[in-house]
């Protein structure tokens, strides 16, 4: 049997005889199983009606969609080093244009994942450009299939090809990650930041939380230390976890200013 895919949130599990009941990711109270109940796809199925489309959103940094939106609907960035290309949080279809323009690109080096919402397929994409996946190790136990592909790393930052940093940041996830890639922004810095620091509707302005599907809070004092974390960080721009969310000035002033005022609205005892 071909693997199961969560048609919810793009989890793969392991194949065996019949999909999981349950999907454990969508269970917990940071996703959500929908009203019409628990649902699967598989690999073929998914790739007969969808298909990746790419945007250069800057040099040396395309966006991966993948067209209908499925699932959580998030994109994965594919960063351009010297020191080879890594891809940023994973999408769960890997159809064969996105395999041809990523070998003629030159491959991957490295994955990076900023939580567990886009493991998805991260080992298929390993498997193919046969290289490392990097998690932090705070969210290992939500690794639905293991892979030895996968490294899990420790501690604050994780340096990668490149010159790229991995941050954990926690908030939405204890290991939640962030990458910073300071020849972004011609050179002026940038953050790519998954939903670990969400983009808004407002590109002026990023948001923190414990759940976006059911708008569950993270705490002024985790707020406070996230951007505390970012401060010394350099980063002109953030690039959001879904199209269009894109901070594309003053990022680091942005990340300050939207955790002040997130912080006085928790404080505001006002009816």
């Amino acid at each position: 049997m071909p693997i199961a895919i969560c048609s919810t949130c793009g989890t793969s599990y392991p194949d065996t005889p019949q999909p999981p009941k349950h999907c454990v990711i969508c269970e917990e109270e940071r996703q959500y199983v929908p009203a019409s109940g628990q649902s699967w796809t598989e690999p073929d199925a998914l790739a007969s009606g969808h298909a990746n489309s790419w945007r250069l959103l800057e040099p040396g940094l395309f966006s991966i969609h993948t067209q209908p939106g499925f699932a959580i609907g998030q994109r994965a960035l594919l960063v351009r080093t010297p020191a080879g290309n890594v891809l940023w949080d994973c999408l769960t279809l890997l159809d064969e244009a996105t395999t041809a323009i990523i070998e003629a690109l030159g491959g991957l080096s490295a994955i990076a994942i900023s939580h567990p919402h886009y493991y998805t397929c991260m080992q298929d994409w390993a498997q193919a450009f046969d290289c490392p996946i990097y998690l932090h190790a705070a969210d290992q136990e939500w690794v639905m299939r293991p892979d030895p592909h996968i490294r899990f790393w420790e501690g604050e930052t994780h340096g990668l090809a490149g010159g790229l940093t991995l941050i954990r940041l926690g908030g939405h996830f204890p290991g939640g990650t962030v990458l910073h890639w300071p020849s972004g922004a011609n050179h002026g810095g940038a953050l790519l930041s998954g939903d670990i620091v969400g983009v808004a509707a407002d590109t002026a302005r990023v948001s923190f939380l414990w759940s976006y599907p059911n708008m569950m809070p993270l705490s002024g004092n985790t707020v406070a230390r996230i951007a505390l974390t970012l401060e010394s960080w350099k980063f002109e721009r953030i690039y959001g976890a879904f199209p269009g969310r894109e901070t594309l000035q003053d990022g680091n002033q942005v990340v300050q200013r939207s955790a002040r005022r997130y912080i006085e609205l928790l404080q505001n005892d006002q009816a």
